[in-house]
Protein backbone atom coordinates (compact mmCIF):
# COMPACT_ATOMS: atom_id res chain seq x y z
CA UNK A 1 0.00 0.00 0.00
CA UNK A 2 0.97 3.66 -0.33
CA UNK A 3 1.32 3.99 3.42
CA UNK A 4 3.81 1.12 3.57
CA UNK A 5 5.82 2.59 0.69
CA UNK A 6 5.87 5.90 2.53
CA UNK A 7 7.13 4.15 5.70
CA UNK A 8 9.88 2.42 3.71
CA UNK A 9 10.85 5.81 2.20
CA UNK A 10 11.07 7.41 5.65
CA UNK A 11 13.16 4.48 6.92
CA UNK A 12 15.57 4.75 3.96
CA UNK A 13 15.96 8.50 4.42
CA UNK A 14 16.54 8.26 8.17
CA UNK A 15 19.12 5.51 7.64
CA UNK A 16 20.83 7.77 5.06
CA UNK A 17 20.98 10.56 7.67
CA UNK A 18 22.48 8.13 10.22
CA UNK A 19 25.02 6.83 7.66
CA UNK A 20 26.20 10.35 6.91
CA UNK A 21 26.40 11.24 10.62
CA UNK A 22 28.52 8.18 11.37
CA UNK A 23 30.73 8.92 8.33
CA UNK A 24 31.44 12.42 9.73
CA UNK A 25 32.18 10.98 13.17
CA UNK A 26 35.18 9.31 11.50
CA UNK A 27 35.94 12.18 9.10
CA UNK A 28 35.91 15.53 10.85
CA UNK A 29 39.55 16.58 10.80
CA UNK A 30 40.33 20.12 9.63
CA UNK A 31 43.45 21.11 7.73
CA UNK A 32 44.47 24.75 7.85
CA UNK A 33 46.50 26.61 5.25
CA UNK A 34 47.97 30.02 6.05
CA UNK A 35 48.67 31.63 2.72
CA UNK A 36 47.53 35.24 2.75
CA UNK A 37 48.55 38.32 4.71
CA UNK A 38 44.91 39.39 5.07
CA UNK A 39 41.43 37.89 5.25
CA UNK A 40 40.24 35.36 2.65
CA UNK A 41 37.00 36.44 0.98
CA UNK A 42 36.36 33.57 -1.40
CA UNK A 43 37.25 29.88 -1.84
CA UNK A 44 36.31 27.57 -4.72
CA UNK A 45 37.28 24.12 -6.04
CA UNK A 46 38.21 23.43 -9.67
CA UNK A 47 35.72 21.22 -11.55
CA UNK A 48 37.98 18.13 -11.24
CA UNK A 49 38.50 18.77 -7.51
CA UNK A 50 42.28 18.74 -7.80
CA UNK A 51 42.77 22.42 -6.98
CA UNK A 52 41.40 24.87 -4.46
CA UNK A 53 41.66 28.62 -5.03
CA UNK A 54 41.43 31.40 -2.46
CA UNK A 55 41.01 35.13 -3.08
CA UNK A 56 41.99 37.64 -0.45
CA UNK A 57 41.82 41.23 0.72
CA UNK A 58 45.62 41.16 0.26
CA UNK A 59 45.01 41.38 -3.57
CA UNK A 60 46.35 37.90 -4.29
CA UNK A 61 44.92 34.57 -5.41
CA UNK A 62 46.36 31.36 -3.97
CA UNK A 63 46.17 27.94 -5.64
CA UNK A 64 46.44 24.70 -3.63
CA UNK A 65 46.62 21.11 -4.84
CA UNK A 66 44.65 18.43 -3.03
CA UNK A 67 46.31 15.12 -2.22
CA UNK A 68 44.55 12.22 -0.51
CA UNK A 69 44.79 13.75 2.93
CA UNK A 70 46.37 17.15 2.60
CA UNK A 71 46.65 20.39 0.64
CA UNK A 72 49.85 21.77 -0.85
CA UNK A 73 50.37 25.39 -1.85
CA UNK A 74 51.04 25.46 -5.58
CA UNK A 75 51.12 29.08 -6.75
CA UNK A 76 50.23 32.68 -5.88
CA UNK A 77 48.73 34.87 -8.59
CA UNK A 78 49.58 38.56 -8.23
CA UNK A 79 48.32 41.39 -10.40
CA UNK A 80 45.09 42.74 -8.95
CA UNK A 81 45.43 46.25 -7.55
CA UNK A 82 42.76 45.81 -4.90
CA UNK A 83 40.94 43.18 -2.84
CA UNK A 84 39.94 39.94 -4.62
CA UNK A 85 36.32 39.68 -3.51
CA UNK A 86 35.11 36.60 -5.35
CA UNK A 87 36.47 33.94 -7.67
CA UNK A 88 35.09 31.04 -9.66
CA UNK A 89 36.56 28.23 -11.76
CA UNK A 90 35.44 27.40 -15.30
CA UNK A 91 32.62 24.78 -15.12
CA UNK A 92 34.50 22.21 -17.23
CA UNK A 93 38.06 23.44 -17.91
CA UNK A 94 39.91 22.51 -14.72
CA UNK A 95 42.74 25.04 -15.24
CA UNK A 96 40.74 28.23 -15.85
CA UNK A 97 39.92 30.61 -13.02
CA UNK A 98 38.15 34.00 -13.05
CA UNK A 99 38.52 36.62 -10.31
CA UNK A 100 36.56 39.80 -9.48
CA UNK A 101 38.32 42.68 -7.76
CA UNK A 102 37.78 46.13 -6.35
CA UNK A 103 40.39 47.36 -8.89
CA UNK A 104 37.61 47.50 -11.56
CA UNK A 105 38.92 44.47 -13.46
CA UNK A 106 38.07 40.85 -14.00
CA UNK A 107 41.09 38.60 -14.50
CA UNK A 108 41.21 35.12 -15.96
CA UNK A 109 44.12 32.89 -14.94
CA UNK A 110 45.53 29.60 -16.21
CA UNK A 111 46.53 27.37 -13.29
CA UNK A 112 48.55 25.05 -15.53
CA UNK A 113 50.88 27.67 -17.00
CA UNK A 114 50.49 29.92 -13.89
CA UNK A 115 49.85 32.95 -16.09
CA UNK A 116 47.16 35.58 -16.43
CA UNK A 117 45.15 34.86 -19.58
CA UNK A 118 43.46 38.25 -19.75
CA UNK A 119 42.47 41.39 -17.88
CA UNK A 120 38.99 42.75 -18.62
CA UNK A 121 38.39 46.37 -17.60
CA UNK A 122 34.94 47.01 -16.14
CA UNK A 123 33.06 50.10 -14.95
CA UNK A 124 33.16 49.69 -11.19
CA UNK A 125 34.47 47.89 -8.12
CA UNK A 126 33.56 44.25 -8.64
CA UNK A 127 32.17 42.19 -5.78
CA UNK A 128 30.68 39.04 -7.29
CA UNK A 129 31.36 36.76 -10.22
CA UNK A 130 29.93 33.60 -11.77
CA UNK A 131 30.59 31.47 -14.84
CA UNK A 132 27.68 30.19 -16.96
CA UNK A 133 27.30 26.37 -16.88
CA UNK A 134 28.15 26.18 -20.62
CA UNK A 135 31.39 28.08 -19.93
CA UNK A 136 30.66 30.73 -22.55
CA UNK A 137 29.91 33.73 -20.36
CA UNK A 138 31.27 35.32 -17.19
CA UNK A 139 28.88 37.59 -15.25
CA UNK A 140 30.26 40.09 -12.79
CA UNK A 141 28.42 42.44 -10.43
CA UNK A 142 29.81 45.66 -8.97
CA UNK A 143 29.15 47.91 -5.97
CA UNK A 144 26.87 50.15 -8.07
CA UNK A 145 24.58 47.17 -8.94
CA UNK A 146 25.71 46.97 -12.55
CA UNK A 147 26.01 43.42 -13.91
CA UNK A 148 28.41 42.96 -16.84
CA UNK A 149 28.38 39.89 -19.11
CA UNK A 150 31.73 38.94 -20.66
CA UNK A 151 32.13 36.55 -23.60
CA UNK A 152 34.69 34.04 -22.34
CA UNK A 153 36.06 33.27 -25.83
CA UNK A 154 36.80 36.85 -26.88
CA UNK A 155 36.84 38.44 -23.38
CA UNK A 156 34.72 41.30 -24.74
CA UNK A 157 31.74 42.71 -22.84
CA UNK A 158 28.59 41.44 -24.58
CA UNK A 159 25.87 42.93 -22.36
CA UNK A 160 25.33 45.09 -19.29
CA UNK A 161 22.36 45.61 -16.99
CA UNK A 162 22.00 48.37 -14.42
CA UNK A 163 19.67 47.54 -11.53
CA UNK A 164 17.82 49.97 -9.28
CA UNK A 165 18.09 47.63 -6.28
CA UNK A 166 20.96 46.17 -4.30
CA UNK A 167 22.24 43.13 -6.23
CA UNK A 168 23.78 40.57 -3.89
CA UNK A 169 24.60 37.31 -5.65
CA UNK A 170 24.15 36.15 -9.23
CA UNK A 171 23.85 32.75 -10.90
CA UNK A 172 22.60 30.97 -13.99
CA UNK A 173 20.39 27.92 -13.64
CA UNK A 174 21.96 24.62 -14.77
CA UNK A 175 19.90 24.61 -17.99
CA UNK A 176 21.68 27.90 -18.84
CA UNK A 177 18.47 29.60 -19.99
CA UNK A 178 17.68 31.69 -16.89
CA UNK A 179 19.75 34.19 -14.91
CA UNK A 180 19.06 34.70 -11.19
CA UNK A 181 19.87 37.64 -8.88
CA UNK A 182 19.25 37.93 -5.15
CA UNK A 183 18.48 41.43 -3.93
CA UNK A 184 18.30 43.75 -0.94
CA UNK A 185 14.51 43.61 -0.84
CA UNK A 186 14.44 39.87 -0.13
CA UNK A 187 13.58 38.99 -3.73
CA UNK A 188 14.97 36.65 -6.34
CA UNK A 189 14.81 38.27 -9.78
CA UNK A 190 14.77 35.73 -12.62
CA UNK A 191 15.62 36.81 -16.17
CA UNK A 192 15.64 34.93 -19.45
CA UNK A 193 19.09 34.24 -20.91
CA UNK A 194 20.45 35.55 -23.23
CA UNK A 195 17.55 38.03 -23.74
CA UNK A 196 17.76 39.31 -20.13
CA UNK A 197 14.04 39.98 -19.85
CA UNK A 198 12.53 39.75 -16.36
CA UNK A 199 10.44 36.61 -16.18
CA UNK A 200 9.70 36.16 -12.47
CA UNK A 201 10.22 38.00 -9.21
CA UNK A 202 10.00 35.74 -6.17
CA UNK A 203 9.51 37.27 -2.74
CA UNK A 204 11.88 34.85 -1.04
CA UNK A 205 12.52 36.37 2.38
CA UNK A 206 11.26 39.25 4.52
CA UNK A 207 14.88 40.42 4.90
CA UNK A 208 17.75 41.02 2.50
CA UNK A 209 18.29 37.95 0.24
CA UNK A 210 22.06 37.49 0.34
CA UNK A 211 23.30 34.35 -1.42
CA UNK A 212 22.13 31.78 -3.99
CA UNK A 213 23.47 28.42 -5.09
CA UNK A 214 22.22 25.72 -7.48
CA UNK A 215 22.64 22.03 -6.78
CA UNK A 216 24.77 20.30 -9.43
CA UNK A 217 21.82 18.26 -10.70
CA UNK A 218 19.98 21.54 -11.34
CA UNK A 219 16.76 20.42 -9.64
CA UNK A 220 17.15 22.72 -6.65
CA UNK A 221 18.58 26.05 -5.68
CA UNK A 222 19.01 27.50 -2.21
CA UNK A 223 19.04 31.06 -0.91
CA UNK A 224 20.39 32.48 2.33
CA UNK A 225 19.07 35.66 3.88
CA UNK A 226 19.42 38.32 6.53
CA UNK A 227 16.56 36.71 8.50
CA UNK A 228 18.99 33.81 9.23
CA UNK A 229 16.99 31.35 7.11
CA UNK A 230 18.13 29.12 4.27
CA UNK A 231 15.39 28.23 1.76
CA UNK A 232 15.54 25.36 -0.72
CA UNK A 233 13.58 25.84 -3.96
CA UNK A 234 12.38 23.58 -6.75
CA UNK A 235 14.13 25.07 -9.81
CA UNK A 236 11.36 24.10 -12.24
CA UNK A 237 8.33 24.98 -10.14
CA UNK A 238 10.06 28.00 -8.55
CA UNK A 239 8.44 26.98 -5.27
CA UNK A 240 10.06 26.96 -1.83
CA UNK A 241 10.07 23.36 -0.59
CA UNK A 242 12.18 23.50 2.59
CA UNK A 243 13.76 25.88 5.07
CA UNK A 244 16.69 25.49 7.43
CA UNK A 245 16.53 27.66 10.54
CA UNK A 246 19.42 26.60 12.80
CA UNK A 247 21.58 29.70 12.31
CA UNK A 248 20.89 32.92 14.21
CA UNK A 249 22.73 35.48 12.07
CA UNK A 250 22.37 36.60 8.42
CA UNK A 251 23.36 33.73 6.13
CA UNK A 252 26.38 34.87 4.12
CA UNK A 253 27.38 31.76 2.23
CA UNK A 254 25.85 28.39 1.26
CA UNK A 255 27.02 25.33 -0.65
CA UNK A 256 25.44 22.08 -1.91
CA UNK A 257 27.50 18.88 -1.70
CA UNK A 258 28.40 17.24 -5.04
CA UNK A 259 25.50 14.76 -4.78
CA UNK A 260 22.94 17.38 -3.70
CA UNK A 261 22.33 15.46 -0.46
CA UNK A 262 23.84 18.05 1.92
CA UNK A 263 23.62 21.80 2.23
CA UNK A 264 26.18 23.74 4.26
CA UNK A 265 25.44 27.27 5.45
CA UNK A 266 27.43 29.84 7.40
CA UNK A 267 27.10 33.28 8.95
CA UNK A 268 28.42 35.19 11.94
CA UNK A 269 27.38 32.19 14.08
CA UNK A 270 30.31 30.36 15.64
CA UNK A 271 29.49 27.25 13.64
CA UNK A 272 28.95 26.12 10.06
CA UNK A 273 25.73 24.11 9.77
CA UNK A 274 25.61 20.99 7.59
CA UNK A 275 22.04 19.86 6.91
CA UNK A 276 20.47 16.94 5.07
CA UNK A 277 18.43 18.40 2.16
CA UNK A 278 15.80 15.64 2.20
CA UNK A 279 14.86 16.01 5.86
CA UNK A 280 16.54 19.36 6.83
CA UNK A 281 18.07 17.46 9.77
CA UNK A 282 21.52 18.44 11.02
CA UNK A 283 24.18 15.86 10.11
CA UNK A 284 27.23 17.78 11.37
CA UNK A 285 28.48 21.17 12.38
CA UNK A 286 31.90 22.75 12.27
CA UNK A 287 32.86 24.99 15.18
CA UNK A 288 34.55 28.23 14.12
CA UNK A 289 36.11 31.09 16.10
CA UNK A 290 34.91 34.01 14.00
CA UNK A 291 32.36 34.91 11.29
CA UNK A 292 32.60 32.81 8.10
CA UNK A 293 32.99 34.59 4.75
CA UNK A 294 32.92 31.73 2.29
CA UNK A 295 32.30 27.96 2.04
CA UNK A 296 32.60 25.45 -0.82
CA UNK A 297 32.00 21.70 -1.04
CA UNK A 298 34.44 19.61 -3.08
CA UNK A 299 33.00 18.41 -6.45
CA UNK A 300 33.28 14.68 -5.63
CA UNK A 301 34.19 14.23 -1.94
CA UNK A 302 32.64 15.26 1.38
CA UNK A 303 35.30 17.92 1.99
CA UNK A 304 34.24 21.47 2.84
CA UNK A 305 36.59 24.41 2.25
CA UNK A 306 35.91 27.56 4.24
CA UNK A 307 37.48 30.80 5.41
CA UNK A 308 36.64 32.91 8.46
CA UNK A 309 37.59 36.31 9.80
CA UNK A 310 40.31 34.70 11.92
CA UNK A 311 42.93 36.78 13.68
CA UNK A 312 46.60 36.00 14.25
CA UNK A 313 47.17 33.90 17.41
CA UNK A 314 49.83 36.28 18.77
CA UNK A 315 48.63 39.58 17.33
CA UNK A 316 44.85 40.01 17.56
CA UNK A 317 44.99 43.13 15.36
CA UNK A 318 46.29 41.14 12.40
CA UNK A 319 44.28 38.87 10.07
CA UNK A 320 45.38 35.25 10.07
CA UNK A 321 44.86 35.01 6.28
CA UNK A 322 44.00 31.34 6.54
CA UNK A 323 41.58 28.93 4.93
CA UNK A 324 40.52 25.49 6.12
CA UNK A 325 39.27 22.22 4.69
CA UNK A 326 37.09 20.01 6.88
CA UNK A 327 36.22 16.32 6.42
CA UNK A 328 39.55 14.52 6.44
CA UNK A 329 39.83 11.16 8.29
CA UNK A 330 40.09 11.88 12.02
CA UNK A 331 41.78 8.60 13.05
Amino acid sequence: SLLQERKIDIKMVSSEVEDIRSKFKKNHKTREMVSHSSKVHSVDWSCDGRRLASGSYDKTVCIFTLGTERLTKEHVFKGHGDSVDQLCWHPNKADMLATASGDKTVRVWDARSNKAVTVVNTKGENINITWSPDGQTIAVGNKEDLVTFIDSRTYKVKAERQFKFEVNEISWNMANDLFFLTNGQGCIEIMTWPELEIQHVLQAHPGNCICIEFSRCGRYFATGSADALVSVWDANELACIKTFSRLEWPVRTISFSHDGVLLASASEDMRIDIGHVGTTEKVAEIGVDSPTFTISWHPSRYLLAYACDDKDKYDRERDAGSLKVWGFPSE
